[in-house]
């Protein structure tokens, strides 16, 4: 993970077998609208950034099983949310 006081990047390959289908899309928006900052996601496959709060754009990625899921959020708790999106993921969304 990298970024500064306002700003977070961080990446990690997606686990789950199916890939970010549904049930993860929800974990992983929920998640994300816990955090005040702006955060958007990225599949490795995609050129388009995503709002990482809007569980259609989510589920829409389709990004695939072992696919590295790129993830930047800027605002005031940017690093911690960047930090437990990425630590969601590696739990493969926690099964």
């Amino acid at each position: 993970m990298t970024g500064s006081a306002n700003e977070a990047t961080g990446a990690t390959p997606i686990l789950d077998p199916i890939g970010l289908h549904a049930r993860p899309a929800v974990k992983l928006t929920k998640l994300a609208k816990s955090f005040a900052s702006d955060i958007e996601i990225r599949a490795e496959s995609g050129a388009d950034w995503v709002n990482a709060k809007s569980p259609n754009k989510v589920m829409k990625m389709k990004a695939a099983h072992g696919e590295t899921l790129h993830i930047k959020a800027v605002g005031a708790d940017a690093e911690e949310a960047v930090a437990a999106l990425v630590a969601l993921v590696e739990r493969d969304f926690d099964g």
